[in-house]
């Protein structure tokens, strides 16, 4: 380096960029990824914030509730005029931890699987009669 603060590179501004014979050139990407921020704590917020999700526990039905359940669905089964629309309150169980969460949905029903004990909506969706909450619509 030479003692003049003033010298401009003015000897060597116009040569070529060296490209290595021995080592590939490195793209744009990589080169820009050599100086992001190390992340030492990678996942750790979303393994805070699973942690910190709340899920509640499932409350089985009361006598009274199984025995008039029952009726519904037994006018469900009976019901003559195709498929009714239902609201249907059902625990979801959470499939990371323990407990979920309680989930109203509404639709037509397109039959009861008893063999394995579902209701069936039109929209595909399953909802086993064991977790159901709540039963309600105009066919009641």
């Amino acid at each position: 380096m030479s003692d003049n603060p003033g010298k401009t590179y003015d000897d060597i501004i116009d040569l070529p960029h060296h490209v290595s014979s021995a080592h590939p050139r490195m793209s744009q990407h990589d080169r820009a990824a050599q100086f992001s921020p190390f992340a030492a704590l990678t996942g750790h917020d979303a393994a805070i914030r699973e942690t910190a999700r709340l899920t509640e526990r499932e409350h089985g039905p009361g006598e009274d509730y199984a025995e008039q359940l029952d009726r519904k669905l037994q006018t469900l089964r009976h019901y003559p005029g195709g498929s009714p629309e239902i609201t249907v309150r059902y625990f979801e169980p959470d499939t990371k931890k323990a407990g979920g969460e309680y989930v109203t949905i509404s639709g037509r029903l397109k039959k009861i699987d008893e063999h394995r004990r579902l209701l069936v909506l039109e929209d595909q969706t399953e909802i086993p009669i064991s977790r159901i909450a709540g039963l309600d619509g105009d066919v009641f």
